[in-house]
């Protein structure tokens, strides 16, 4: 193991290399100064050309950090990833076919790293049929130049599996927090824990180098030997950084990192507006207990809700990069969370959720077709991806899919618990046909999943594979503000009842008596069931 420079980082990275990096979103465990120098070589010397570029979760600033700094002609052949949101540059080169590019779901990248580091064939799972993932339905290539085939359908016992092929790495670009003298690297002030361990062992098996940026040394010996996350038997070069950021946005958050927990109060309540009204009618379906996954978009916002209304403690929420309990963080920093009880490495939190572990998943959306079948991954001149969605949404018991009604300029006004559309927006979400497939509908319908739509002037439930109206908003005109904007006509409940005023008052909703009523509710079922007076 040798400690060098970024600038000579940067010099190990050949043209045509296939090049791992580590991180989430914001900054989070994203080794910034190694991607800056090898930016700055390319700028000055062209090179490394013609790179692959694989990273499990979306990474960048949205402006120039992160897998953005790969955004210049010629320097990148090919892009795989789950997300391409936080990196519009590499968006705008995917759209115009500069570059190939691959969507993949966030688990299945994840998980593929500990396939790969073990020599196994790839992963088998189920996560991604019959989505845009499937080879079927384009196997994740998201333009003409992408032609290469990553997954494959295998049948196993007679039914349909998915084969995501391993893949190869010359170069792993890593993150820590702190290194020793054998190159052993902690992590205790990073923000993630994500898969570093697997990466590294999946480059070193591929025949690849391994190089991991720290924020500090320390003397051989000195590191607890439980908090060395990644051993220093599979890294080849460590980078010094000590103006290392936890993320883009914060210097160092020590709750981020588990070292202490803030009080409720020191989570921002969300401003009162049309996500906050989404926020908290998502937040109304929590139960007592249930385990919880919080997507992105504005389903973010439900944490800042749970905490605002003081019902933290009477659920578990989850996210995708390993956090259990707590509360996720909304914003720049989302990705993290605070006051958290436990962190796992994010393939096993793939793991829990593939098994069926959540209760309930919170995401967004973008289309909704009659049936209930879902795109949050392409649309218009956008390439988003998929993040962990397809990995949830396939797997959780039930989804509560969360977003505005309609997009582009919606404005809204509250009074007197009421809501009035000032200003509809200009495009349709509940669209005849979607641009590609990020949830099944007849799928989950085939297996036993429940789905329902929360918008801020109507709710909508998936219902034998057909949507129904169950809920409108007070002061909204069915007809008028709501069947009228939709490219369909769903069917609606004979029951059609009104969605609770409180959510159209600035006012906090008092959720937790709501859930103690829940909770009451449940034991006297129990107390029935088993003849309990």
């Amino acid at each position: 193991m040798v400690f060098i420079s970024a600038s000579e980082a940067a010099q190990l990275v050949m043209s045509g290399s296939n090049v791992l990096v580590s991180g989430s979103g914001g900054g989070h465990g994203v080794p910034e100064a190694v991607l800056e120098a090898l930016e700055a070589r390319f700028l000055g010397e062209g090179s490394p050309r013609d790179l692959t570029l694989t990273h499990v979760v979306g990474i960048g600033d949205r402006q120039q950090r992160g897998a953005a700094r790969f955004g210049h002609d010629g320097m990148l052949k090919r892009s795989i990833t789950s997300a391409l949101i936080d990196s519009p540059i590499l968006m705008d080169l995917a759209l115009a076919d500069k570059i190939e590019s691959y969507i993949l779901p966030q688990g299945v990248m994840s998980q593929l790293m500990r396939e790969i580091a073990g020599g196994r064939p790839g992963l088998i799972t189920k996560t991604g049929l019959h989505t845009f993932i499937d080879p079927r339905q384009g196997g994740g290539r998201q333009n003409a130049s992408s032609k290469g085939e990553l997954v494959e359908v295998i049948m196993i016992d007679g039914e349909e599996w998915l084969r995501f092929k391993p893949l190869k790495f010359d170069v792993a670009i890593l993150r820590g927090t702190t290194a020793d003298e054998d190159g052993n690297v902690s992590m205790e002030q990073e923000a993630i824990s994500g898969e570093m361990l697997s990466m590294a062992q999946a480059t070193r098996r591929t025949g690849g180098i391994v190089i991991v940026q720290v924020k500090r040394l320390a003397k051989r010996g000195v590191l607890s030997p439980r908090a060395v996350k990644i051993p220093g038997i599979v890294v080849d070069y460590v980078v010094v950084d000590p103006n290392q950021r936890q993320t883009y946005a914060t210097d160092y958050s020590p709750s981020y990192a588990g070292e202490l927990r803030v009080p409720l109060a020191a989570v921002k309540p969300l401003a009162f507006g049309h996500r906050k009204i989404v926020a908290r009618r998502a937040a109304m379906e929590f139960a007592p207990g249930a385990i919880c996954n919080l997507g992105a978009g504005i389903s973010t916002g439900i944490a800042a809700v749970a905490a605002e209304e003081d019902i933290v403690d009477r659920i578990v929420l989850t996210n995708e990069q390993g956090f259990v309990g707590g509360a996720p963080l909304t914003g720049p920093d989302s990705g993290t969370a605070q006051n958290y009880d436990a962190v796992v490495d994010q393939p096993y939190q793939f793991d829990f959720y593939d098994g069926g572990g959540l209760d309930l998943a919170f995401l967004s959306f973008v289309e909704v077709d009659c049936q209930g079948s879902v795109n949050i991954s392409r649309f218009g001149n956008k390439i988003v991806g998929v993040g962990g969605f397809i990995n949830i949404s396939q797997n959780a018991k039930h989804v509560i899919f969360s977003g505005t009604f309609t997009a582009g300029g919606l404005e809204m006004a509250c009074a007197d618990g009421a809501l009035k559309i000032l200003k509809e927006g200009q495009h349709k979400k509940f669209v005849e046909r979607i641009e590609c497939v990020s949830y099944s509908a007849p799928f989950a319908l085939k297996e036993g999943r429940t789905a329902v739509f929360i918008t801020e002037r109507a709710v909508l439930k998936a219902i034998n594979g057909a949507l129904e109206v169950i809920e409108v908003a007070p002061g909204i005109d069915l007809e008028g503000d709501v069947l009228r904007h939709m490219a369909f006509r769903p069917r609606v409940a004979a029951n059609l009842k009104l969605m609770d005023k409180r959510l159209f008052s600035p006012a906090p909703m008092n959720l937790r008596a709501d859930m103690d009523a829940k909770a009451r509710s449940v034991e006297q079922r129990k107390q029935g069931v088993w003849g309990v007076s």
